[in-house]
This record gives C-alpha cells, structure tokens and sequence, in this order.
C-alpha cells in the first residue's frame, strides 16, 4: 500500500510541475486573424511581477522597417520592430489580463488578455469594454 502512495504522490508532483513549466514568457510567432499570414516574431517578457510584449521581428519582408505612423503618443512614427506592443498584464488565474494590446497596423489600443492553449500556443484576446467585443489570435512558440 505505502508503495502505490509513494507512486502517487510522484505522479501528482510531476503534473504539478510540467504544468508549471508551461509559461508565457518567450519567443512567439504571431499569426494574421484576418489573412492567416505569420506576422512577427514577438518577446514576451516579464519586469516587476507585470508582463509586456515587443516585436523582435517582422516577417514580411516588405514591412522590416515599417514606421507606426498611425500609432498616437511617444510611439507616433517609432519603428514598428522593437516597439513594445503589450504593457501591464498580470496575472489572473490561467490567464494574464489588466493590460494594453497595441495594434500596430491600426494604431489602436485595446485592453488584453492572454492565456496558454498548450504549451506551444497562445491565445490574445484584443478587445474594447468586453472580451466578447474584439479579436483573438492565435501565437505559436518559437524554438
């Protein structure tokens, strides 16, 4: 009997602690909602117990040295690569929220959440007022 505990524990120590290594912070691919095209490889980092995106690459070639000339503020005409693109998020439960998402393409804001759907995906949540109005992408981890 003492033996099958001992197994047990192990088991339920070990789901403890592969679900903990599954985390947010890293190298991500993100992917067009609307075209389905890869976009940029985005940093995802974490400073003062808070998390923040930026964007350590663009991926169509064409766009490499795009300026954020619809952005507003300190990041009007800033070079979209290297800007930081998610501010403030927290953590909540399964997920990150309380923070900005920045839409380059647009120069707009919206409120954020993000939350692992596996180990190797994550889901964004971009939205104004309510999660259920706005968008979603799915990012892909980068080896």
């Amino acid at each position: 009997m003492k033996k099958y505990n001992i197994i047990a524990l192990f088991i339920f120590v070990s789901g403890i602690l592969s679900t903990n290594a599954q985390t947010i912070i890293g190298k991500w691919k993100t992917i067009d909602d609307e075209t389905g095209n890869e976009k940029s490889i985005v940093e995802i980092f974490q400073e003062n117990g808070k998390v923040y995106a930026k964007i350590i690459q663009l991926l169509e070639k064409d766009k490499e040295d795009k300026l954020c000339d619809l952005c507003s503020g300190s990041k009007k005409n800033k070079p979209v690569k290297g800007m930081t693109i998610i501010d403030d998020l927290t953590k909540n439960g399964n997920e990150w929220s309380g923070g900005k998402i920045l839409d380059p393409k647009t120069g707009k804001e919206y409120k954020c959440y993000i939350s692992l759907e596996g180990a190797n995906k994550l889901k964004v949540r971009g939205f104004i007022g309510f999660a259920l109005l706005g968008r979603t992408q799915y990012w892909h981890k980068v080896n």
